[in-house]
């Protein structure tokens, strides 16, 4: 097995095969894809729809002296084994040598650590720039693909390539006719006209920003490829290499079903079926998804915006469908979900916005400058806003609270259970004076009776009152509060104060001065860095008095594929290590 790609340990090495041993080593390629993916899973699709067109590169082009940019980089896996990294591929114990996504620190044919999208024609325009005026001659690519034209970042790259760039610089739009779930947007209808005419459609995007522009109709051969690229190599000017492909190829079931396929679980190659258990147990986004389609069916104002994410609500096809004019994907654009959301506001729509907290951070300004600014009634419903969900480091979701807390006007509720979850939804959604962040718990889903109703704004649930230590824990870590409470009262024999305190945007004055009467320690627990986040707050508020604050929450730093379990001892968050804490405090 992997005859021919074990015979790969470098780019030279794709240089000295012939046409017949490049297609096997296709094959090979998708094989050791196969391998990785049905054990620990990955992204599928964009990798098995990229393997003939990364062979071509690589055998034609000269990395890492010519600069290859991968947008997102969830279709690097390919490129990754043609530089010397198979062994991650086709030796299960090296799994983890290698990340989901390209990274410098792995190989130098890897110039940036990226997992978002839109972004690889802005890089490439600044290394081709750099390289001019440093008086270098090598070739610059930018690949990107997978429905990341749709974002803004892609468009401004496009327009500062075909004015501001006079040399070398080569774009491989790879257009597969699928994003995460199906494109969306104007930009398709033209890539659409120029696959229909062989690129020969007046409606050419590319053109209209001044680019030069060919057309490749099988992007899946690995001779074309070569063709192709040998025509613009070392070329003059900027231009797009439109290619089409397809997503999932050589898996017959991944090529039907493109947006189950986009990403994977481990799964059972013969039938497709994931191999890790499922539980039947119900998530957060389960609820939510029951709660967005009812909704929608009982108040014809209310109106759901996604940026390409569906999934991260579980809102099948036939979901979308059912919602109709009430359900929007503006494709993989955050800004303009935001944006867009606040006009329909204004309107008198009631708009929610969903998406995974890593990816609503690039629309940072949007919601300060359009949305808080005008204090327009959205609300925004984040998934994986938590230490235990995505872990690699360009897709963590615990900056959520540090970096949204601090906008004036934003109320960022961070529910601990599904009532809570059901409640700020009800109020978020109807009321017009706020716009409203909600974070999704990350733990299993809890149920239980409230005390307070999340329209009291700031004001945070005495769920047991008690004595000396008052346990504050925000969102899914309450859950970790109540255990350390019953800890304490079995070991220490005394009941400490439990407090949920529901919103990380603000603090409880008036609950907090009444802990000075008889407490002595105040303990934070947070899903998030500390540095700025919900816990820095209240310690700040109590600094002035006589309680001792402790701050439990995670350090300010690009984590990257970690064990949860392992990170919370290293970080003293485990329950042992936090009554041990409260035993040295308390002189217990």
């Amino acid at each position: 097995m992997y005859e021919t790609l074990n015979k790969i340990n470098g780019v030279d090495d794709v240089k000295k095969m012939n046409l017949q041993e490049l297609n096997a080593l296709a094959e090979d390629i998708r094989e050791a894809l196969f391998n990785r993916l049905t054990k620990i899973g990955g992204h599928f699709g964009p990798n098995f729809g990229m393997v003939e067109a990364e062979i071509a590169l690589h055998y034609v082009f000269n990395s890492p002296v010519d600069k290859i940019v991968f947008d997102v980089s969830h279709q690097s896996y390919p490129h990754k084994m043609l530089t010397g990294r198979k062994e991650g591929y086709i030796c299960d114990e090296h799994f983890n040598d290698d990340s989901g996504y390209t990274n410098p620190q792995e190989s130098e044919h890897d110039l940036f650590n990226i997992g978002h999208t839109s972004t690889s024609i802005s890089l490439a325009t600044g290394l081709a720039k750099a390289r001019d005026i440093l008086g270098r001659k090598e070739n610059v690519i930018a690949i990107i693909g997978d429905g990341s034209l749709s974002g803004g970042e892609a468009l401004e790259g496009l327009n500062v390539a075909g004015s501001e760039i006079d040399s070398n610089l080569i774009i491989v739009v790879n257009d597969n006719q699928q994003s995460i779930s199906e494109t969306h947007g104007g930009i398709y209808k033209s890539l659409a006209a120029l696959r229909e005419t062989g690129g020969k459609s007046e409606n050419n995007i590319f053109k209209s920003f001044g680019l030069d522009y060919v057309y490749v109709e099988e992007g899946n051969d690995i001779a074309k490829m070569i063709e192709a690229f040998e025509k613009v190599k070392d070329i003059d000017h900027p231009l797009v290499m439109h290619i089409n492909t397809i997503k999932g190829k050589g898996y017959d079931i991944a090529e039907k079903d493109r947006e189950n396929w986009h990403w994977t679980l481990p799964f059972d190659r013969e039938t497709g079926k994931l191999t890790v258990e499922w539980g039947d147990e119900p998530e957060y986004s389960d609820i939510a998804r029951e709660y967005i389609l009812s909704k929608a069916k009982s108040d014809s104002s209310f109106m759901v915006i996604t940026p390409n994410m569906p999934g991260s609500m579980d809102l099948s096809k036939a979901d979308r469908e059912a919602l109709g004019e009430q359900f929007v994907d503006v494709g993989i654009a955050e800004e303009q979900s935001i944006a867009m959301a606040g006009g329909a506001a204004k309107a008198g729509a009631k708009p929610l916005v969903f998406t995974s907290v890593t990816f609503m951070q690039r629309a940072y300004d949007q919601i300060s400058h359009d949305i808080c600014i005008n204090n327009l009634p959205i609300t925004i419903l984040l998934t994986s806003a938590s230490f235990t969900s995505m872990r690699d480091v360009t897709h963590l979701g615990i900056f959520g609270i540090a970096e949204f807390s601090n906008i004036p006007n934003l109320v960022i509720v961070s529910p601990s259970s599904k009532e809570e979850l059901l409640d700020a939804l009800d109020w978020s959604i109807d009321q017009r004076e706020h716009p409203v962040m909600i974070l999704m718990p990350g733990n299993c889903v809890s149920s239980r009776k409230q005390i307070l109703g999340i329209d009291e704004i700031d004001k945070f649930e005495l769920t047991q009152k008690g004595e000396r230590l008052a346990i504050i824990a925000l969102g899914d870590f309450y859950q970790k509060g109540e255990d350390i409470a019953k800890a304490v009262e079995e070991k220490y024999g005394f009941i400490p104060t439990l407090i949920n305190p529901r919103f990380a945007s603000g603090v409880d004055k008036e609950l907090l001065d009444s802990l000075e009467e008889n407490h002595e320690l105040v303990l934070t627990l947070e899903d998030g860095i500390l540095s700025g986040g919900f816990g820095q707050k209240l310690a700040s508020y109590l600094g002035t008095g006589s309680l001792m604050v402790k701050n439990y929450g995670l350090d300010k730093k690009f984590y990257d594929r970690y064990n949860a379990k392992a990170l919370m001892k290293e970080l003293g968050m485990d329950d042992e290590s936090i009554l041990k804490y409260i035993k040295e405090l308390l002189s217990l």
